[in-house]
């Protein structure tokens, strides 16, 4: 099990610092000052730069770090126990690459000026370059995870965890395998992440774009207009029925008869129940895509049975995710929030992980289109960070932000080479030391920088410890000190240490 212990007590995050702000009324003078240092040639000519970071972009001191980095690797360790290798590909793509792949949110690639004969873009997210990673190699089986950053020219949203730069944690099985069994594996993965990070009550909603596509078929939308009727589908988790109707009807030309037919079918949700009506529907049974979807529905709930997980499941018609290199199953991990006790169903308050199945990208970039079925899954790790940072600061509690485990400390003065040396030994044992940068520090001063940084252990070393051969261990926590031989030292840090 992934334990992250205490994410659910939480941790203190400090914020990080503002740029300080400066009034309209004084803008001008300020410049006007500036300028005329400039034209005198005086010492201060060159205008300092604006101390703040891009819009949409953070830095992250070391208390952020430190959770960041225990949240990445109970991740990787999931990761990990179902069998990935790790690959990492570089933060600039070929314009061309990624083109094409996004539908609407095409818009929100970072495009660079030519670079020497090249167009470049910054990646938007991991999937399409693992497709050109796989074409490119001729990789035709592999089930890895990738942990980077991706850029996006959205509107952010930083007390959502919503950034420009951010990371994306990703799995994904590539490879010709018998029907949703790699699609059930990926579900299990975000249930297992989810439940043992304890981030509260969620649920992973899943559809299939083959559904999708069908519905659309027997509501008389064109087959030219399923991308554009899916992306307004998409945003049925924000936003009420009436706005995508409208949004439908007004913007994407559809009959207003189309549009409230399609409403019948992706406002339902349910299970097992729910795909055996829609089996049945008249409709949707008799189209081709609909029909392999909801069959392929069905043998997923059956797997997801078997590991136990469909008490988080939903079988969801209103998901669409809008990425147009999805072609059958889709899913995404919401978390659930009771808003008061009168309300009966738990409500969104953010989406935390999604992913899906996208047969065809891998053929998109293959010389003779051969094309490699992939599913995979992203862990929305932001989304997360910025839901612990709330609690943690809510808390008041703090986070280690180092690990050592010794801090070497002398109780008199004139023994800086006493120090130098024991922590010589114990970083060549692989021990985790520090100690003061200081040739006299008083005593009280290196306990307290014990305390205040969470180091658990003091080996402090005097002149008596000296002669007698042995090294003073303190247990911070408890004060309670044990005279132990220089020689045996190691050994019993190691012990104190065991988890």
């Amino acid at each position: 099990m992934l334990r992250v212990v205490p994410l659910a007590a939480g941790w203190l995050l400090p914020a990080a610092p503002s740029a300080p702000r400066v009034s309209q009324a004084r803008a001008w003078p300020l410049a006007h000052g500036v300028l005329r240092q400039w034209r005198a040639g005086s010492a201060g000519a060159v205008p300092r730069p604006a101390l703040k970071t891009p819009k949409g972009t953070r830095d992250h001191p070391p208390a952020y770090t430190a959770l960041r980095d225990r949240l990445l690797a109970a991740v990787v360790t999931c990761f990990k126990r179902h069998g990935a290798a790790a690959i990492d590909t570089p933060v600039l793509e070929l314009r061309e690459t990624l083109m094409g792949k996004y539908g609407e949110e095409a818009k929100l690639i970072y495009e660079l000026q030519d670079q020497g004969g090249e167009l470049l873009a910054l990646r938007y997210d991991l999937t399409v370059p693992f497709a050109r990673y796989l074409a490119m190699n001729k990789i035709t089986n592999m089930k890895r995870y990738h942990i980077a950053k991706v850029y996006r020219r959205d509107n952010p949203a930083t007390t959502r965890g919503r950034y420009r730069e951010f990371y994306q944690c990703d799995f994904d099985i590539a490879g010709q395998f018998d029907p949703m069994i790699p699609d059930a594996e990926c579900l299990k993965i975000v249930h297992e992440i989810l439940s043992d990070l304890q981030l509260g009550d969620f649920l992973i909603k899943v559809n299939d774009r083959r559904i999708l596509n069908g519905i659309f078929a027997v509501c008389g939308i064109p087959e030219s207009k399923f991308i554009t009727a899916c992306c307004t589908v998409d945003k049925l988790d924000k936003v009420p029925w009436e706005e995508v109707r409208s949004e439908m009807v007004g913007e994407k030309g559809l009959s207003p008869e189309a549009a409230d037919h399609i409403g019948e079918y992706v406002q339902l949700h349910g299970g097992l129940e729910l795909i055996e009506r829609l089996l049945q529907d008249p409709k949707l049974s008799q189209n081709k895509l609909a029909k392999e979807g909801l069959g392929d529905m069905k043998l997923l709930f059956e797997y997801l049975t078997l590991f136990g997980i469909t008490g988080k499941i939903s079988f969801d018609l209103s998901l669409a995710r809008g990425l147009d290199y999805y072609t059958g199953v889709i899913f995404e991990a919401v978390l659930l929030q009771q808003e008061n006790e009168h309300v009966e169903e738990p409500v969104s308050v953010g989406s935390v992980a999604g992913g899906g199945r996208y047969d065809g990208l891998v053929g998109m970039f293959d010389p003779k289109g051969r094309k490699v079925p992939c599913v995979g899954v992203s862990i929305g790790i932001e989304r997360i960070f910025s839901i612990l940072e709330q609690r943690m600061k809510a808390s008041g509690e703090k986070v280690r932000t180092t690990e050592t485990q010794v801090l070497v400390a002398t109780p008199h003065k004139h023994l800086l080479a006493a120090r130098l040396k024991l922590i010589s030994e114990l970083w060549g044992a692989g021990i985790k030391a520090e100690m003061l940068y200081k040739k006299d520090p008083k005593l009280l001063k290196q306990l307290q920088y014990c305390e205040d940084t969470g180091i658990p252990l003091a080996a402090i070393v005097g002149e008596q410890e000296l002669t007698d051969g042995v090294v003073k261990l303190r247990d911070v926590a408890t004060r309670v000190e044990v005279d132990i031989p220089r020689e045996k030292l190691v050994d019993e840090i190691r012990r104190r240490l065991e988890p």
